[in-house]
């Protein structure tokens, strides 16, 4: 909808006080990059930079500028004249979301940038973003990784079955926690009969699964741990670790969705 691509159900979406599905002119304002890697495998990093210019209408020297300029923002000048095929995942991620950059967009959209790279690759790409919005662009980030959005997000918000349930700063969202912390249990057996045994236990408020451990918000967790042991030995649950972990905003998820986040 933010590209302009799918009509709202209901309410307007404005960008630069603009109509985002009414007028193409709008859309050259937005930067989209999408989360599957939207480049041409047998062309060059030059070569598809290029042919995408000039789909922004970017000529002759303005467009051989605006394509070095990607080019040494995403550190592949030295690669600018192999074919992508022959990149890594995360060479073809930094050129993908660079691509998504050659017509200076007031609003850059990033769909989930950072699947499937090395943490190098990662790191790289969220110092990018960080410096993006340093510089005065709008970005729209969405992804699944929680420390991503803590280390690079203004504002948070999280999506719940296609619904905006909650929106605000960081610091914000946490508050809502008030004194719970996120208790990670590392087990093995039957999780979700453990969850399910937590959730019945007084003070915890929600309690969720993941593949390898079983992820509850209470409070006061001191006294709680004794009680979610006793839980999981009655459950046949073999507990492997435990963390205790200060407000987050994984835990924020788990209190307003009771369901934990997985990759």
């Amino acid at each position: 909808m933010v590209c302009g691509l799918l009509e709202p159900d209901c309410g307007v979406v404005t960008i630069a006080g603009r109509r985002a599905e009414q007028e193409l002119a709008v859309r050259n304002l937005v930067g989209y990059v999408p989360q599957d890697v939207a480049l041409y495998p047998d062309l060059t990093a030059r070569e598809n930079l290029s042919f995408l210019g000039s789909l922004y209408q970017l000529r002759s020297k303005e467009l051989a500028a605006r394509v070095a300029e990607v080019l040494e923002l995403t550190d592949l000048t030295e690669r600018a004249n192999d074919r992508v095929d022959s990149f890594s995942g995360g060479m073809k991620r930094c050129l993908n979301i660079g691509a998504g950059l050659l017509h200076h967009p007031k609003l850059l959209v990033l769909d989930e940038p950072t699947v499937g790279v090395d943490p190098q690759s990662r790191h790289a790409i969220l110092e990018r973003v960080q410096a993006f919005g340093r510089e005065g662009m709008a970005v729209l980030y969405t992804t699944h990784y929680m420390e991503e959005a803590e280390r690079v997000c203004d504002r948070v918000g999280i999506v719940d079955h296609g619904r905006l349930i909650a929106e605000s700063t960081r610091k914000e969202l946490v508050e809502r926690l008030e004194e719970r912390d996120r208790i990670e249990l590392g087990a093995s057996g039957d999780l979700e009969r453990l969850a399910r045994a937590c959730r019945e236990i007084p003070g915890v408020e929600n309690a969720a699964t993941t593949d390898t451990s079983v992820q509850v918000v209470a409070s006061d967790s001191r006294r709680m741990l004794p009680l979610l042991l006793e839980a999981a030995e009655n459950a046949g649950v073999t507990v492997n670790t435990v963390d205790v972990v200060e407000p987050d905003l994984e835990a924020v998820f788990l209190h307003l969705t009771g369901t934990a986040l997985r990759d």
